[in-house]
């Protein structure tokens, strides 16, 4: 049964208006007809202007695919590119009204290559209306993006299936793809669907009831989008959350922290926590640009004042004092990979959920999922559009909530370093045991004491360059000289490194990068005991030796790019390995079938073909000590 929503006064306040508005999802694969249902949703709610229907008229004439009649799609369908392909490529979003609820509606891309977008669209909807041809039934897309929505926190769930007009309207088509679509949605959690038959083209049960399907006695779409129940209920139920956007500080009097509050309500004078510091304080005043307010809800952005002076920032949650969300630093989660380029366990991507930023690595994922069968599939990575449960650790506390409690506070996206393109989406779904039960123990000999016993500036000296370049020979010419000058010193070379510490790893991206990461671990402990530590190994991606820069204290990080042109570190090959990759007997080598990225600005840049070792390291030794 569907209940029947209650009717939105005209003069309904802000959080009436709210309650009154339902986001929803059309998606499917590809021709499923999402834009022209939503077109057609647009067209008989009358939420389109005479010059509108006009422009739409003669667009249809032009580069519609409806032949004479009007394309619906085009009202959605705003990219060049997609009128003149008849797909869609961008989600996009459309407002309209009845007289009983506002809409806002996203119309998801059914490509492959675009699920991204259809990710986005999915991340702030309430319901899913999944598009179904009546002629193809139920496909991998209809079952990816079904898998994507609930993943997404959708609970809510309409099965179309469109294009009855084009099967003369039969029952036994529309109750065989029914009866396919509902096993499959049990398997993947989804609760009750409500499966109608429409014809977006012709509005058939869109808006209308059909004389064309007079077996089908149910309620039209629009009837069924007006009367389901709405998350902004159960959002004001939960306890309260509001994740801190900024610190408002116009004048030495006022101290206010601003965001959108995620969950539950809030009134001056009631008990607040700021994770993840712990700290208490009271609410003293709710301000918003039209004056102060006795209450708010999850929804609003407003600005609260604290009756203490305590520390909170961006990034911070202030929460209900008796339930506040956790903070932990190693998760479980699952991954939705958005980028052409593999994912690589063990580098180090920004992390944003709510208003965190947080660097974070990804271990190799545990398995990733077959959306068709739903089996679990062992895997060493993620590739476009693959969908994984992978450990997850970050490089501090993250405030968080299981995604299944909280979209805000448990869903976040992965952005690449260097490029700042997201690069996969995911979802928080517990915190490890081990993130809880592990703490750091204080220490009461610090890095300072150490240093000063040993008379020197403690500093990591990073080689890079290509296999070949002469790393190896020049640091170890630089940790005699500092010798000879008493100083305490360490060699960490990547050859001897692999015989021992890192001997499981091999050469792939993923092993590369695990292997700095171990590596740059063991230079900031060294570091720490005061010593001035040397590392020569090819660290051929920028990211990870930017990593390593991270770890260490400022200042203390030098990179030294041994720069040797590739023809001459191959005439040297002492080790014959240019002449084995060239022969193909040698995979993943650094200059030839891998990467090397060129360090754009290092401490020192050493022209090999300008300078001898001795010379080198002399140079170095004076960077280090003038």
């Amino acid at each position: 049964m569907v209940a029947a929503p209650a009717d939105i006064a005209a003069d309904a306040s802000w959080r009436d208006r709210d309650q009154g508005l339902l986001r929803f999802i059309a998606c499917g694969s590809v021709d499923d007809g999402k834009s022209t249902l939503i077109g057609r949703l647009l067209h008989d709610t009358k939420a389109l202007f005479e010059d509108q229907l006009a422009d739409l008229a003669a667009e249809s004439k032009a580069v519609g695919t409806q032949g004479e009649a009007i394309d619906f799609a085009l009202l959605v369908d705003g990219l060049a590119a997609e009128r003149e392909q008849g797909i869609t490529i961008d989600v996009a979003y459309r407002f309209f009204a009845t007289e009983r609820r506002t809409f806002i509606v996203a119309d998801a891309p059914g490509h492959e290559q675009y699920t991204r977008n259809m990710v986005t669209g999915a991340s702030t909807a309430d319901l899913a209306v999944i598009l179904v041809d009546a002629r193809k039934g139920v496909l991998t897309q209809t079952r990816r993006h079904s898998y994507l929505a609930q993943l997404l926190g959708i609970r809510q769930f309409v099965l179309a299936v469109n294009k009855m007009d084009l099967v003369d309207y039969d029952r036994a088509t529309f109750d065989a793809i029914v009866a396919d679509y509902r096993p499959f949605a049990d398997g993947i959690g989804i609760g009750a669907v409500a499966a109608l038959p429409i014809s977006a083209f012709r509005g058939d049960t869109a808006v209308a009831r059909s004389a064309a399907m007079p077996w089908y006695d149910g309620p039209t779409l629009i009837e069924h989008l007006e009367g389901v129940p709405l998350a902004a209920d159960r959002d004001q139920a939960r306890p309260f959350r509001l994740p801190v956007q900024g610190v408002s500080r116009p004048d030495l009097d006022f101290r206010g922290f601003a965001g959108l509050i995620a969950a539950g309500s809030v009134r001056p004078g009631d008990a607040v926590r700021v994770v993840p510091s712990g700290r208490t304080s009271t609410v003293a005043r709710i301000v918003t640009a039209d004056g102060d307010l006795d209450a708010a809800v999850a929804g609003q952005s407003v600005t609260l004042t604290l009756a203490d002076a305590i520390d909170c920032s961006r990034g911070d949650v202030i929460a209900a004092a008796g339930d506040p969300p956790m903070a932990a630093d190693q998760f479980e989660a699952t991954v939705v990979w958005l980028a052409e380029e593999d994912l690589l366990p063990g580098r180090s991507y920004w992390l944003k959920l709510a208003t965190q930023t947080v660097a974070a690595t990804l271990q190799p994922p545990k398995y990733k999922v077959n959306v068709n069968t739903l089996d679990r599939l062992a895997a060493r990575t993620l590739d476009l559009n693959a969908i994984g449960v992978a450990t997850l650790a970050t490089d501090r506390p993250l405030v968080f909530e299981p995604y299944a409690d909280s979209r805000t506070l448990g869903g976040f996206i992965l952005i690449d370093r260097l490029t700042n393109a997201t690069v996969g989406a995911g979802m928080l779904n517990f915190a490890l045991r081990r993130a809880q039960n592990v703490h750091r123990q204080p220490v009461e000999v610090g890095r300072e004491v150490r240093a000063a016993l040993k008379n020197q500036t403690p500093k990591v000296l990073w080689f890079t360059g290509i296999s070949g370049a002469g790393k190896s020979t020049i640091a170890n010419l630089v940790e005699k000289k500092l010798v000879r000058m008493n100083r305490h010193t360490f060699l960490l070379d990547g050859d001897n490194v692999r015989h021992g510490l890192n001997r499981d790893l091999g050469f792939t991206d993923a092993d590369r990068i695990e292997n700095i990461r171990r590596v740059g671990e063991v230079a900031r402990l060294m570091a720490d005991a005061g010593l001035i530590v040397i590392t020569a190994f090819i660290s051929p991606f920028r990211a990870e030796r930017d990593l390593v820069r991270q770890m260490m204290a400022p200042g203390e990080f030098v990179e030294v790019h041994i720069d040797t042109p590739l023809a001459d570190a191959e005439r040297r090959d002492v080790k014959g390995l240019y002449a084995k990759a060239r022969a193909g007997r040698l995979a993943n080598f650094t200059g030839i079938d891998s990467p090397y990225e060129v360090p754009p600005a290092p401490e020192i840049r050493i022209d090999t073909t300008a300078l001898d070792a001795e010379a080198a390291a002399e140079r170095i030794v004076r960077y280090l000590i003038p």
